[in-house]
């Protein structure tokens, strides 16, 4: 049984640089026996540790029943990351996980997905675009809002192109703004809502990024008829154990790392905006 005080080690397969500041890393657990153990769910995250430095929680976008590697897009913006983002193919590093409460998958099948996703989080969402794809039978239509501040903010444009070729996928982008060569909407990305393709009564939302952005998004899908119950939130916090002992990632009377990352926005619509929480 996986102890989740004691990290796994794993190989760095593969390092893929997504932008200046934002990478990817690909993982296999080199014990066969920790590999046949592990088991996720698009939307958990794992804690990885970075010998000698300290570990960081990130979100785990590769797909629950690919080839047993674990992807992991990290931004640079401290300690942790920083030493990550030096790392090469051949080196290791520890993981400990999976943790949290993932994406509801099996509640989504036979029903339209809409995903909006804003700023640089859009990582907890690339498992669940994964997924969706790879079983692409099992649901119904697919919206993909995507909003950024800076045009130079979005990564992974080719990915966005290739979603967008795929039946019944709708790829909406935006950026406050956009620059000369800009292709997409200029603007907020709660403005695309009116040009998503999805029907209220059979939509479940998925959602990340600034939880302004959230807020605003769920407002405006609920003022289109989408029940507060089918809005689905991942929630940030600086989590430090993984385990919910810290305490670090308090959010209300719960803890993100054990009761998140992901809530129905009807669970979190109180605390969402206030100080503190």
């Amino acid at each position: 049984m996986n102890n989740p005080y004691l990290p796994w080690e794993a190989e760095v397969v593969e390092r893929v640089q997504e932008s200046d500041s934002i990478f990817t890393l690909r993982l296999r657990l080199t014990d066969p026996e920790a590999r046949n153990h592990y088991h996720f769910v698009p939307g958990q995250f794992n804690m990885v540790y970075l010998y000698g430095v300290g570990e960081v929680a990130i979100s785990i976008v590769s797909d629950p029943e690919s080839d047993a590697l674990l992807d992991h897009t990290i931004r640079a913006v401290g300690r942790v990351t920083h030493g990550l983002a030096r790392l090469q193919a051949g080196e290791r590093v520890g993981v400990r996980g999976p943790f949290g409460r993932g994406w509801p998958m099996a509640l989504a099948e036979g029903r339209d997905v809409f995903i909006v996703t804003g700023g640089l989080g859009c990582a907890p969402v690339v498992g669940v675009i994964n997924y969706v794809l790879a079983r692409r039978a099992r649901f119904g239509r697919i919206c993909i809002v995507q909003g950024v501040k800076h045009a130079e903010d979005m990564i992974w444009r080719e990915r966005y192109a290739e979603w967008s070729a795929h039946p019944d996928v709708q790829v909406l982008l935006a950026a406050e703004h956009g620059g000369v060569l800009w292709p997409w909407h200029v603007g907020l990305a709660t403005e695309l809502f009116d040009q998503a393709v999805v029907e209220p009564s059979r939509t479940i939302v998925m959602m990340c990024g600034p939880e302004g952005m959230m807020r605003a998004a769920a407002k405006g899908l609920m003022q289109r008829g989408i029940a507060p119950a089918e809005i689905y939130l991942s929630m940030e916090r600086n989590m430090q154990c993984g385990v919910g002992h810290c305490g670090h990632c308090q959010f209300g009377g719960s803890f993100i790392c054990r009761n998140g990352p992901v809530y129905r926005y009807s669970e979190v619509q109180a605390l969402l905006g206030v100080k503190g929480f």
